[in-house]
């Protein structure tokens, strides 16, 4: 059985039999999702994706309906009033409560929801005579629970982390002759579902917490809470709050329609509101109060004394379309449920048993249990994926080669440390070096020292098909599986009796890709020479072969043979670029037409001239008069999260541009009154290192010998067009291209002199799947990313980025020029 037999709707159905809604499910979903065409979204647990029809009956409502502020009581104001109360009771409905069981309190999130527990919490801090207040959580929560804990040790509350287990292993009955009388209050938090892992928490712990019947509420006379944070679980599977009554439970609705977001509600049990202590009052959340003197008295109703100022209302109204789509389509939750588990259960199953042509794993997977039940499990998929040496491969990788195939995941610790931790067996020690080495939360360092900083999870939404599965498994197949491709028939066997699928559906079986062999293989390495003959001579003189600049930030390279170097790079490098509508720097990541443009330095005429097919040649002056600015011409943008100073180069440009790229966007320029200083600036009092439009340094050099390598890499694909070398060496944009080098030395420089013009090695270029366009056509393909992530395990580089070093006070003007010869200097560190 080979692979595409593995991974066909046949396998698939024949191990589980509830997929979609009806039977023209994936016509429904082209119907709704017609954005999603050719995207493969997976990454459900942080947004789902909202049905067309949501947005279309939603903006219908409020163009015929004159919605005012709730707080007034003319008619228009009544009208939204009353919506509000019924969304209200709308949600409740979905949950299985009624208002006279709980309240619904509208917020900006779920974490805002958390933070308006934690400020309103009747907490009792601990003194010499009295215990005080216990702070509680399970470690597997989201950084937003954790954070709770930032208002509490502040106030003396005693803060108690708990693992799973100790849940788990602590249950035991409340002490005889306990003293009933103490009421000291005390929250405990846990999730419904681990953001991280989709392991589904007993939702018994809330009745055992209350009663005191589990660690560690039994072990702390008072009266317990219960916070049930339900922001993952809701997304796709129904929460009965009859079972469950937990005190209170935050919800976020993008994670359940899509749309809107930036709206959450925090479910509040009637038995627990009146503990809520309310300092600050807003706008309607006072019944009445004095200005002049220290009197006020609060709503009554808990919904209105919390929700400070004016609600979202017209956010609100969205949720009762969101509410009627999901409704439509779906027929309900149960549903949702049973056809995003099967989708994840299926992934599960083939990922985890995947081989390399050597048995080794592909994926290391991070998950309690085996995927045997919806009830225990969410459609939430968490791993790592391997080299055939067992050597884990950084998630940032595994990011950059998915987006290169349009699919969409999620890759780091998903705002829960404790998880990561726990999963991926990081010790608290590692984490503080791992922060010295400059690791921080949502960057993209995914390995120190050979150890993962976090992971990657991939995701289902009920708008989810058996194509995403197949598209995600052929691209871990394709991409990092060592052929040929293996099955571990055990593990498949021993997951079959796990989820009653049928016996025998799968073999141990080699399995011949469609695109043939990546490279040569023996079975236990990949073998590609470092040096390949003819590819570098030390014979040969090291020379620069190519000057180019990029006038405008990610359009067309300007190749020239002698160039002027000015204090931020060459003369005129990124110094402009194109905004969208929003004035957001477009790059060729979202817009591949940008290749296309061909600008132009004119150093006669003073102009820079914009060329493109089909249209004709637009000039813009290559200095604008600062003294001549308008207000509205001055701009600010950012470059790679720098905040830069622009000037607007005006409407001509603009609508030249605009009707090329068929969208509204503006060409700005850096302000010449403005420094942008390099983050990380080599030391040396005679270096340069102010930027202009770049992304990281002013120079980014490339290796003839390292491009060739590559190619040799991609000759044994079929996948793509074999490209020659001057169109791959086109798609690294590089400023400056050498010779007589051999392949990545360049890798090892620290310094080298070009001509007469000293420079510093500042770093090797990260690559991500911008390489994939072809800058004559502006289409996208694999190559050459494929090839070069084969090849460089860890962080994808190729490149090294320069930063000059001019002559401390020199007047004389450098020029580099074609031919100069090359003198680099080893790092011996």
């Amino acid at each position: 059985m080979d692979f595409q037999k593995l991974c066909s709707f046949e396998t698939f159905t024949q191990t589980w039999d509830h997929y979609g809604y009806s039977a023209n499910f994936e016509e429904l979903v082209e119907q709704e999702f017609p954005r999603m065409k050719g995207i493969t979204y997976l990454d459900h647990a942080a947004a789902t994706l909202y049905p067309e029809s949501l947005l279309r009956d939603y903006f219908q409502d409020i163009s015929r309906n004159v919605y005012g502020n709730p707080h007034s009581h003319n008619p228009s104001s009544r009208l939204t009033h009353d919506t509000i109360e019924r969304v209200r009771y709308r949600v409740l409905q979905h949950f299985n409560v009624t208002p006279e069981e709980y309240s619904v309190i509208f917020t900006s999130g779920c974490t805002a929801a958390l933070k308006l527990v934690a400020e309103s919490f009747p907490w009792r801090p601990q003194t010499e005579g009295e215990a005080g207040s216990c702070f509680s959580y399970l470690t597997d929560s989201h950084t937003s629970v954790v954070g709770i804990r930032g208002l509490t040790s502040g106030w003396g509350v005693v803060t108690v982390p708990v693992s799973p287990q100790e849940v788990k292993n602590g249950a035991k009955a409340a002490a005889q002759g306990e003293d009933v009388v103490c009421q000291t209050p005390h929250l405990f938090c846990y999730p419904a579902q681990s953001n991280f892992s989709g392991l589904k928490y007993p939702l018994s712990h809330v009745k055992g917490i209350q009663a005191r019947h589990l660690y560690p509420a039994c072990d702390h006379p008072g009266r317990w809470f219960v916070l049930l944070d339900a922001a993952s679980h809701v997304s796709c599977s129904p929460l009965n709050l009859q079972d469950c009554p937990a005190d209170f439970i935050p919800i976020s609705f993008y994670k359940m329609f899509g749309f809107p977001t930036g709206l959450g509600a925090l479910l509040v049990h009637k038995d627990a509101g009146g503990i809520l202590r309310k300092t600050y009052f807003g706008g309607g959340t006072a019944a009445a109060y004095l200005s002049g003197g220290d009197y006020y008295v609060q709503a009554s109703n808990i919904s209105d004394r919390f929700e400070d100022g004016t609600v979202s209302f017209l956010d609100i109204i969205a949720v009762n379309h969101g509410f009627e789509a999901l409704h439509r389509i779906t027929g309900g939750m149960h549903n949702i449920q049973q056809h995003t588990f099967g989708l994840a259960r299926y992934t599960y199953t083939l990922l985890s048993s995947l081989c390399h042509g050597n048995r080794r794993p592909v994926a290391q997977m991070y998950t309690e249990g085996q995927f045997e039940s919806p009830s225990t499990q969410g459609a939430i998929l968490n791993f790592n994926l391997m080299d055939s040496h067992g050597q884990i491969i950084g998630y940032s990788q595994v990011d950059r080669m998915a987006s290169l195939y349009n699919i969409h995941v999620r890759t780091g610790c998903f705002c829960n440390t404790g998880a990561c931790q726990s999963f991926l067996g990081i010790t608290d020690g590692q984490m503080r070096r791992n922060l010295q080495a400059g690791h921080v939360c949502g960057d993209g360092i995914d390995l120190v020292d050979g150890q993962p900083t976090g992971s990657v999870r991939v995701s289902f939404g009920y708008m989810s098909t058996f194509e995403d599965c197949q598209k995600f498994l052929n691209f871990v197949a394709e991409c990092f599986v060592e052929k040929p491709v293996t099955v571990d028939q055990e593990r498949l066997e021993m997951l079959q009796t796990v989820t009653a699928a049928p016996r025998g559906l799968y073999e141990d079986h080699p399995i011949k890709m469609s695109n043939g062999e990546k490279y040569k293989t023996d079975g236990k390495e990949t073998h590609i020479e470092a040096s390949p003959r003819g590819f570098g001579n030390n014979n040969t003189a090291h020379t620069l072969t190519n000057i180019y600049i990029y006038p405008i930030k990610s359009c067309g390279a300007y190749e020239v043979h002698d160039w002027p170097v000015g204090p931020l790079g060459l003369l005129y490098d990124r110094g402009w670029m194109v905004v969208n509508g929003n004035g957001v720097c477009l790059s060729q990541k979202r817009e591949q037409r940008l290749c296309l443009i061909h600008p132009q330095v004119h150093l006669p005429s003073d102009k820079l001239l914009l060329q493109a097919s089909g249209k004709d040649t637009m000039a813009v002056p290559l200095e604008i008069n600062t003294q001549m600015h308008t207000s509205d011409q001055v701009c600010q943008s950012k470059v790679c999260g720098d905040r830069v100073e622009t000037v607007d180069c005006g409407d001509e440009a603009a609508s030249w541009l605009s009707d090329f790229l068929g969208q509204p966007c503006r060409l700005i320029r850096l302000s010449a009154d403005f420094t942008r200083e390099m983050k990380n600036s080599p030391s040396g009092a005679a270096t340069s290192s102010s930027l202009s439009l770049v992304n990281e340094a002013q120079y980014l050099m490339i290796n003839r010998a390292s491009v060739e390598l590559i190619q040799k890499l991609m000759s044994s694909r079929q996948d793509d067009p074999l490209l020659d070398t001057q169109n791959v060496i086109s798609r690294f944009r590089a400023n400056l291209v050498i010779a007589g080098v051999e392949p990545f030395e360049e890798d090892n420089w620290s310094h080298l002199i070009i001509g007469n013009t000293q420079f510093v090695v500042t770093g090797q270029c990260g690559r991500c799947q911008m390489v994939g366009v072809d800058q004559e056509t502006g289409a996208r393909t694999k190559e050459p990313l494929m090839s070069l992530s084969a090849y460089r395990t860890g962080k994808v580089t190729f490149g090294v980025y320069l930063t000059q070093q001019l002559p401390e006070g020199s007047t004389t003007p450098h020029v580099l020029s074609v031919g100069a010869l090359i003198q680099p200097e080893q790092d011996c560190s």
